[in-house]
């Protein structure tokens, strides 16, 4: 049997909160979700969120500028899915727009290419109808724009 841990004092989760958010972006969201996990009190949690995001350790535009450029670049996802985690974390619409608008697009291209690229080498017949479609679905489910996928692969025959 689970016993619950007990509730984490408000000064306790502030200063858990600050050194977190000094190491790595943490979005309003995320820092709720740890709160409420700690059993911080709703009134609590609105103070602490509060003096975080003044102080800027939370700053929601920043933390979505810094994970578009990861998953990118590291994790090779589209905007679609990038978006799509982003909205996930109760970012709002304008500011997901504001950062994929820094995707630097011949990198992004490229990305894409490369992916496709590595992808129909594992495919046994990748010039085929069926070879095209893998190729299509996968460039797709890592989330970027079906027209790009489709593009990159005529340009590829």
């Amino acid at each position: 049997m689970m016993r619950s841990k007990a509730p984490v004092p408000p000064g306790k989760a502030l200063e858990r909160l600050e050194n977190l958010c000094a190491r790595s972006e943490q979005c309003e969201y995320e820092v709720r979700q740890k709160l409420a996990r700690w059993q911080v009190s709703a009134d609590d949690a609105d103070k602490i969120v509060d003096s975080l995001i003044e102080r800027r350790f939370v700053d929601n535009e920043r933390y979505a500028a810094s994970f578009v450029r990861d998953k990118y670049r590291f994790s090779r996802w589209g905007r679609i899915k990038i978006a799509m985690a982003l909205r996930q974390k109760r970012i709002d619409r304008h500011t997901i727009e504001q950062a994929l608008d820094e995707i630097d697009e011949d990198e992004y291209t490229d990305i894409l290419r490369h992916l496709i690229k590595a992808k129909a080498a594992s495919i046994a017949e990748p010039d085929t109808y069926e070879g095209r479609t893998k190729l299509y679905r996968f460039g797709a489910s890592r989330g970027f724009e079906p027209a790009l996928v489709a593009r990159i692969l005529r340009e590829s025959n």
